[in-house]
């Protein structure tokens, strides 16, 4: 029979074997989580602009700055007032729609119950927001041409009017983006929930909301529903890029996967791709579903 080992090789031998479990353990560890990593969804974003110069945002501020974009075209106001009044949101909110601030300051513009703006309930509405800015705003004499921070501040009558300055190249790439000057340039990703419809009814009213009800002369001439998981939209020439836009931003919210028009089509699943090529999209009717 072997002699007996020492109580020193009993010991290293059993450290050995400790050693070598934990390190078995660690690599299973580290390949299960190489597996969910590598197979795990991106999480939900956005982005406008080129690679070159992209503009990241949050799902959220990609809405409300297509909300803001939306509400501009409804009115048929010029870019100038579409760049000043995201350069307002973004300094005021981030472009997030808050139910806090300085003293009774609430929403997207940080516009106060207090000053007449509306009660809580209405200025946290995006749209309802947007519409009153708008409103003050077009009553400034020569607003166009006026220094952005120096219009802004005559809608808002905030403490540091000079701060919207520095919100105003941004804002104005994320205009011309939301415009559609350059087309394609909003695009947003997510991952559908699995056996959930669009929902189209939804996002339909939502459409109607900040564009305005169809008709031939609004912003949307026609919106119908083509089946249960598909609408059609077409729109004033000049809008139909801050439409697709509004579709995409808010795809997400009403489980739209896709959006085709004029030739291109844009997917939840890589929207991070950016819109690509697709010779059989109609160039007049935007489809969303």
């Amino acid at each position: 029979m072997p002699a007996d080992r020492s109580p020193f090789a009993r010991t290293l031998i059993a450290v050995l074997l400790i050693a070598i479990a934990l390190g078995g353990l660690a690599y299973a560890a580290r390949y299960a989580f190489d597996r969910i990593t590598a197979t795990a969804p991106p999480p939900p974003g956005c982005q406008a602009g080129p690679v070159s110069e992209n503009i990241s945002l949050d799902t959220g501020q990609a809405a409300i700055a297509a909300i803001i974009a939306g509400v501009a075209d409804r009115r048929h106001l010029p870019e100038q007032a579409l760049t000043i009044a995201l350069a307002t949101a973004m300094q005021e909110s981030d472009l997030e729609n808050l139910d806090y601030g300085d003293r009774d300051s609430v929403g997207v513009f940080q516009q106060r119950p207090s000053q007449g703006w509306g009660t809580p309930a209405e200025i946290e509405n995006p749209v309802y927001a947007t519409t009153r800015f708008f409103e003050a705003l077009v009553k400034v004499p020569r607003y166009t041409r006026l220094p952005l921070d120096v219009a802004a501040q005559d809608v808002q009558h905030s403490a540091d009017g000079s701060a919207y300055e520095t919100q105003a190249y941004v804002a104005g790439l994320l205009a011309g983006y939301y415009s559609g000057a350059p087309v394609r340039q909003v695009t947003c990703w997510y991952t559908p929930t699995p056996g959930q419809r669009a929902d189209i009814a939804a996002a339909r009213r939502g459409l109607a909301a900040t564009f305005g009800p169809a008709g031939r002369d609004g912003v949307l001439i026609r919106d119908t529903t083509a089946s249960y998981d598909k609408m059609l939209v077409d729109a004033q020439p000049r809008d139909t890029w801050t439409v697709a836009a509004w579709l995409v931003t808010h795809a997400q919210e009403y489980q739209i996967r896709e959006v085709r028009y004029a030739g291109y089509e844009w997917e939840a699943t890589d929207g991070s791709m950016g819109w690509q090529r697709d010779p059989g999209s109609s160039s007049d009717t935007i489809v969303a579903g």
